[in-house]
């Protein structure tokens, strides 16, 4: 089952991607290869839209940098054609063409050597028979010409083919049509793990782009393409055909390795390895790893198919998947000495550039799940893990930090190739008691507290008895798939009569916004008298085993909330305004109103919207460039502050990149920094200046706003539209006089009083048709730009104009 993201939330992120779309917006769709080895240098790709002017590439933390050496994008009509009739002419020159026509030749001889004879044409017999023609040779065709191919010739041929085919493949997908190529050089000591990419382009920041850096070799493909008879309707070029057939060749490695490739269309990658008998090989995939969402694909993402065969062919293993991870894994014991062959596809045989995989395989570290799950802030947690080819089965935790924690296995030094979340409270813990399954008695926990639990059979069901007081309201939450556990929790609330009074099976969480099904559980309940409640928690499939471990929180409401903030990559002129989209995530009831304020960003950079009322979910704001550019790229760090219990709370906003789903769904995704970048070196003094009061629109009314005719515009038709405004709201209205422009706002009588928010609105003018300017008017009216976000309110009876 997939979670569809709220209406209002989709419907805001939608507005926003539409909105930056016509700006053509640098997009980066894919890296290839998607990392590299540490200490050595290599050459990527990244494919993508509107790269054009590349000329910087940014790495998250330090350690990795780059150069660009290389761009490609599709040839104009113009130059396709001219190339076109090169390539022709070409192929002409070297075909068996006619030369010119040469003499007629002479009449046959006799063998006599006479020439034969025939009455000449009009000369009537002695009979008186009608004339005969003169007999006229039989045509001859003239000799044919060869021009012999040159290895210039051939050459040239080859770059022409090259090019037309590039140019016919990039123009089938436009969002793959643009590539940059890099040289990255990685340090020996740069941290292991990701490094988001981001490209500087004519245009602005690129979306960021995950890049991983580890210590195991790295065998990488060359880079693969969509056949031209995939790409453009046409037959398989033979080109394509053979290189089709070279790619499905096994490519020799020695473990341990990492792989890269892409996935072609109905193609097979397959690499070779030797292994020695009792060796315990681990292989996973990296893909949705790698690129989480893909917007016109489904399921969403490259689904990959793994399978390990013997020398004989005989299948050893295959996965599509680990549990409820789409990314295969694969740990075979290895029967006996030999060379064994992985191969990779999808799994509905689709392929394209940016289908790209990073596969490890050999005797390493592998964690499949820890117990328990996390632990209490400065408290020793004893962390006990599964896996393969573990140096350890126990682990310390001594983490600080509350929150959510990456946990790896691995020796001093080296770390496994993959992580597991830890989750670190203040909360009192408890570990699960034998006794945890007794329905007759259950174990009593006193509120509040973090149980750590496993349901380690199937149809297992585990009882806490819970002391409650009448009026007293908890919380039971638990996490379980969130920190990576198959769990698919359900949970029951009964009294002591055995009456249910709560159930819940699958509770959304929007900041898990990789998790296409979110299957752990959480209820809120009041007591309504005072007495033994009993708390269920069970499998919804009646699964169980070793790994289906769980944190079950059962508390008073702790109210909070956590920011996302998309884009991740923000593009601004100066002295113009852009605007990002902000989810408010509320917990445990939380309903009152945020701030957020710029922590960290140029100087004279301006967030208008920033207050998020009370009960919103969902704002857009907007941000206003200074009026003078920045020599670079500038972190962008966003902070929220609500009082909660009389207290100040602060946190800072994650940044997330709005990523589309199979054409339909939403997802904001974290990324590890948000970055801002001013384009262009001009100086411009902003259009509008923030408004700091509400706009108080009635119900069934309109409410006036004045705003001075920007500099330079006096006299132009200058209008106004609403970016994705709410149901009922909208521009009425829009006069001219006095130097200040009068817009009307309006709100419909079906509009509920107390709606608010942030109005997005985009300006344009038209020079009038006069005497003084006789052109007729343009259709297409010049874009002045975005006005700073308008908070606004519907509010019952009349507003005064402001």
């Amino acid at each position: 089952m997939i979670a569809r993201a709220s209406a209002s939330l989709a419907a805001l992120l939608l507005g926003a991607a539409l909105g930056y779309a016509q700006q053509n917006v640098p997009h980066a769709a894919f890296v290839y290869p998607a990392g590299g080895r540490l200490g050595t240098a290599f050459e990527i790709t990244v494919g993508g839209q509107f790269l054009d002017g590349a000329k910087q590439a940014f790495f998250f933390g330090d350690g990795v940098k780059a150069e660009i050496v290389g761009f490609s994008k599709p040839l104009s009509q113009k130059d396709l054609d001219a190339l076109r009739a090169q390539l022709k002419a070409l192929e002409q020159s070297h075909s068996n063409n006619p030369a010119k026509p040469a003499p007629s030749p002479l009449p046959a001889q006799t063998p006599g050597g006479d020439a034969a004879k025939k009455p000449d044409a009009g000369v009537a017999p002695a009979d008186g028979a009608p004339a005969i023609a003169k007999d006229v040779p039989a045509p001859v065709t003239p000799p044919r010409i060869v021009t012999p191919w040159t290895p210039e010739d051939r050459k040239l041929a080859a770059d022409l083919h090259k090019q037309i085919d590039a140019t016919i493949r990039m123009r089938a997908a436009p969002s793959l049509s643009q590539s940059v190529q890099l040289r990255v050089t990685v340090d020996a000591h740069a941290a292991r793990g990701n490094h988001e990419l981001r490209l500087l382009t004519n245009q602005g920041l690129t979306n960021p782009l995950n890049f991983f850096v580890d210590r195991l070799a790295e065998t990488t493909r060359p880079m693969q393409y969509v056949p031209l008879s995939l790409a453009a309707g046409g037959g398989l070029p033979l080109s394509a055909q053979a290189h089709a057939e070279a790619a499905s060749a096994p490519i020799e490695i020695v473990l341990p390795a990492i792989a890269n490739g892409q996935t072609m269309p109905g193609s097979i990658d397959r690499y070779r390895f030797h292994a020695n008998k009792g060796q315990k090989i681990v292989i996973a995939a990296l893909t949705r790893t790698l690129i989480p969402f893909m917007s016109d694909a489904v399921p969403g993402w490259f689904q990959a198919v793994l399978t390990l065969t013997d020398s004989k062919g005989k299948e050893l293993a295959s996965a599509d998947h680990f549990r409820f991870n789409q990314e295969p894994v694969i740990e075979e014991e290895i029967p006996e000495e030999g060379d064994y062959t992985l191969s990779i596809r999808d799994v509905l045989d689709r392929g394209r550039e940016d289908f790209v995989y990073r596969i490890a395989m050999g005797e390493i570290p592998y964690v499949t799940g820890i117990f328990p799950m996390g632990g209490k802030s400065s408290a020793r947690t004893r962390v006990k893990a599964e896996g393969w080819n573990l140096p350890a089965t126990e682990f310390k935790s001594t983490l600080k930090e509350p929150g959510v924690h990456e946990f790896s296995a691995g020796e001093e030094g080296w770390k496994g190739i993959n992580s597991l979340p830890f989750a670190v409270d203040t909360l009192p813990e408890t570990i699960e008691k034998p006794g945890d399954s007794n329905a007759a008695h259950p174990r009593r926990i006193k509120v509040p507290m973090i149980v750590n639990g496993c349901i380690e059979h199937p149809g297992e069901v585990h009882f806490f008895r819970i002391d409650g007081r009448a009026g007293e309201e908890i919380v039971a939450e638990v996490e379980a798939r969130r920190l990576g556990s198959p769990l698919d929790s359900v949970l029951t609330l009964i009294d002591a009569h055995g009456k249910q009074l709560a159930f819940n099976d699958d509770f959304e969480d929007k900041s898990a916004a990789l998790l296409t099904h979110q299957a752990d559980s959480r209820l809120i309940y009041r007591f309504p008298t005072k007495g033994a409640y009993t708390l269920q928690l069970a499998d919804t499939q009646q699964n169980g085993g070793s790994a289906y471990t769980y944190r079950l929180r059962v508390s008073p409401p702790r109210q909070d909330f956590a920011v996302r903030v998309a884009p991740a990559s923000i593009n601004l002129h100066p002295g113009r305004t852009v605007p990002a989209t902000v989810l408010l995530l509320r917990k445990d009831g939380f309903n009152g109103p945020v701030t957020l304020r710029i922590k960290d960003g140029p100087a004279g950079l301006v967030l208008s919207g920033g207050t998020i009322p009370a009960g919103v979910d969902t704002v857009r704001v907007t941000l206003t460039a200074p009026q003078e550019a920045i020599a670079a790229p500038h972190r962008l760090l966003l902070e929220a502050e609500a009082t909660i219990d009389g207290a100040p709370v602060l946190h800072t906003a994650v940044p997330a990149e709005d990523m589309i789903q199979a054409f339909a769904w939403h997802r904001l995704v974290p990324t590890q920094t948000a970055m801002l970048w001013l384009v262009g070196n001009d100086r411009r003094k902003p259009l509008w200046s923030p408004q700091e009061n509400r706009l108080r629109i009635p119900v069934g009314g309109t409410a006036l706003l004045r705003l001075p005719v920007p500099q330079g515009q006096m006299g132009n038709q200058i209008q106004f539209m609403l970016s994705d405004p709410p149901d009922g709201i909208g521009i009425t209205d829009v006069s001219q006089a006095g130097g200040f422009l009068q817009v009307r706002f309006s709100a419909d009588p079906k509009v509920k009083p107390g709606l608010t928010g942030n109005l997005i609105v985009e300006a344009s003018a038209l020079k009038p048709n006069n005497a003084t300017n006789p052109q007729p008017k343009s259709p297409h009216p010049a874009q002045l730009g975005i006005l700073p976000a308008l908070p606004f309110e519907v509010v019952q009876g009349s507003s005064s104009p402001r």
